[in-house]
Order: structure tokens, then C-alpha cells, then sequence
């Protein structure tokens, strides 16, 4: 058997939770902590049919609360760990995601949407997007990127850990309930064979030598005893993650040069924001299209030159204005006029976004 699970370009037809199974064996993380809750519970199933073969380990928890915190003391052993979770899950799961960001821990973990509040629904929505971007009790110091389709669950699996250990902030892959079940085709790799040089992990604690004789001592803390002390750490923080945005932030755009209405969508959500505004484009619409790949941090500067060009930006998603306020922060001030188009839990289609544009051109 070959010592990779993939050792050439192939397309193959998958499972959203497939495909962040195999995106992980072939980033080369070491080990899955996860406790089960749909819609990605075919992640820790495909994982664990891999990990065998390819000396990967796997442990399941007894709750997400413990998924979390086994991640980050897997990372900080300096192990590529990652974990997968949805719903009341990701809800848990904030608790060590805080401490990883306070902790300055590269833990990469998958959330595939679901319905919300609470249970609710095991289907689909967009209504995680304010817990996952800023779900700790600070102040988002995370990076989260939101996939539209199964080759960007790959591709962003594999940046996900490259980007985590790079910059050392705790990493997002945003999916849904429908991207995790529906099958679709995609172009499988090596990331190596590409040219991505994979980020190697190093251990936090356990390092050889005398801390502060043979090495610089290591401080790793989630708590602080005076408020002074938070501030001063937290400064650094905001000036590394200022700095890391420039080069992180992400978008898609076309058609945005003399577009009256501009879509804004994210996610899955975008598949048919896409459609709809190459739709009336055809007909000769002046509508433009823009996705921000990464929701935290998100393209600020390309945001705020939009909003002072188009006369309006039609906001579409999945959930009640949760995308919508992160838009709305950045583009305070500017001259478009925001329209909500706001359907909680429920999917959006191509017709229904090409009627609401073609409503307020």
C-alpha cells in the first residue's frame, strides 16, 4: 500500500464529510478528536476507515466539551489535531475554542451547519456564522473560512492547518448540512505535488532542554490576574492579527465595475447568488456578485469600495442578517443602501435571488 491515500490527480464523486476525511489524511493531520452529531458524523466515519491505513489515530470523546479540549492538547503535544462538529456541538465547543484562542493554538476544526436555536433542526442553515467568527468570550481572534462546494471543502481543509500553524490563531472550515451529505465531483491531490509546502507541527510543551537556560521559557495562559496584564497581551494579539489579515482575507467578485445592485452572499448560499447574477447579467442588468471567502477576517477594503459604488447590496442568507451584521460592521458610513434577503434554516434558490434583485433594480 502506498505510504499516501492519494498519490495522483483524480476526480472522484463524494460526500462533502468524505471529502474533509480525505482533504485531512492528505494535509497530514495526525489525529481526529470527535464525538458524534449530524450532519458530520461521516467525517469521523470516513476518518476512522482511513486513519488505519495511513498511521493516523482517532479518539472519540465523551462530549464535544472534551472533542475541543483533547484538540488543543493534542496541538499543544504538536500534533496536527483537528476535530468536527455542528449545532449544539459548535455551541460546546467555544468554551475551548476561547482557551485556544487566548492560548494562541492552531486547532483546526469542521463545522457543517445545521439548524438553530438549539437542536432544532439536523438539515441545514447558515445560522452559525456569529458563533463561529466571534463564539468566544473575546474578541474573534479566529480565522474562518465558509466553502460553497465539495473542491472547496478540500482545498480549504488543506489551508486550514497550513494557515492555523502558520499564523497560530484557532482555524474554521464553515460548511452545512447540505454540502456534508449531498455527493458531487471534485479534482482530488497531493497538496506537495502542487507545490504547497505543508506546515510542519512542533510541539508547545515537552521540548527538550532547561526553559530559560537552554530555550526561551514558554508561556502558554488562558488566565490573567490584573486587567493590565490581559491588555498588554492582547495588544500583540491585535497587531498579529491585523498583520495576518492582509495576507489571509479571501473573496470571489465579477461584475461589480458598474453594477447598481451588488449580491452578497457566502457559503453554499453563493451557488445560486452566482447563477442569478450571471442570469441577469445575460439580460443585461446591471447587478454584480461578491463573496467573501473568509468571514473572519473578511476583505474590509474591498468591502468598504463596493459599498461607495453601487447604489445598493443585496444581502442573501440562510439565516436572520447573522452574515448581514458582519457586512454592516465594516461598512459603516458608506452611501449603498443595504436590502436583506433573509430565509433562517431554509435553502435559498437561483430564481428566488434573481426575483428579489430584479425587485430593487
Amino acid at each position: 500500500m502506498s505510504e499516501k491515500l492519494i498519490t495522483e490527480e483524480k476526480r472522484v464523486f463524494m460526500t462533502g464529510n468524505e471529502v474533509v476525511a480525505w482533504a485531512a489524511v492528505a494535509a497530514g493531520a495526525e489525529i481526529m478528536y470527535g464525538y458524534p452529531i449530524t450532519p458530520q458524523n461521516e467525517i469521523m466515519h470516513y476518518w476512522t476507515r482511513l486513519a488505519p491505513k495511513y498511521n493516523r489515530k482517532f479518539l472519540q470523546t465523551e462530549d464535544e466539551l472534551s472533542a475541543g479540549f483533547t484538540t488543543v492538547g493534542g496541538v499543544m503535544a504538536g500534533r496536527k489535531a483537528f476535530t468536527a462538529t455542528a449545532g449544539p456541538g459548535n455551541t460546546l465547543m467555544q468554551e475551548p475554542m476561547s482557551m485556544a484562542e487566548a492560548m494562541r493554538l492552531p486547532t483546526v476544526a469542521i463545522i457543517q451547519q445545521r439548524g438553530g436555536p438549539s437542536t432544532a433542526t439536523v438539515i441545514y442553515s447558515q445560522q452559525e456564522v456569529t458563533m463561529t467568527t466571534f463564539g468566544g468570550n473575546g474578541e474573534g481572534l479566529r480565522i474562518v473560512y465558509s466553502t460553497a462546494n465539495h473542491q472547496e471543502l478540500f482545498d480549504y481543509t488543506i489551508k486550514a492547518f497550513n494557515v492555523a500553524w502558520k499564523y497560530r490563531f484557532p482555524t474554521f472550515v464553515l460548511g452545512d448540512g447540505y454540502q456534508a451529505k449531498m455527493r458531487e465531483s471534485l479534482t482530488v491531490y497531493d497538496p506537495e505535488q502542487r507545490g504547497i509546502e505543508l506546515v510542519k507541527p512542533e510541539p508547545y510543551v515537552g521540548k527538550p532542554g532547561t526553559p530559560g537556560v537552554d530555550r526561551e521559557p514558554g508561556h502558554y495562559r488562558n488566565t490573567y490576574n490584573v486587567e493590565e496584564e490581559l491588555y498588554e497581551v492582547l495588544q500583540d494579539y491585535f497587531k498579529d492579527y491585523a498583520k495576518m489579515a492582509k495576507e489571509v482575507a479571501e473573496y470571489q467578485a465579477f461584475d461589480t465595475e458598474d453594477a447598481d445592485v451588488i449580491v452578497l452572499s457566502h457559503g453554499v448560499v453563493s451557488r445560486g447568488a452566482k447563477e442569478a447574477v450571471e442570469q441577469l447579467r445575460k439580460e443585461g442588468k446591471k447587478v454584480g456578485y461578491f463573496r467573501p471567502i473568509t468571514l473572519r477576517p473578511l476583505p474590509e477594503d474591498q468591502l468598504k469600495e463596493l459599498a461607495n459604488k453601487a447604489k445598493k447590496l443585496l444581502i442573501v442568507e440562510s439565516a436572520q442578517g447573522q452574515f448581514a451584521k458582519l457586512i454592516k460592521d465594516v461598512i459603516y458610513g458608506s452611501s449603498a443602501e443595504v436590502v436583506p434577503f433573509f430565509k433562517p434554516g431554509v435553502g435559498i434558490t437561483t430564481e428566488e435571488i434573481a426575483a428579489k434583485a430584479n425587485e430593487i433594480l
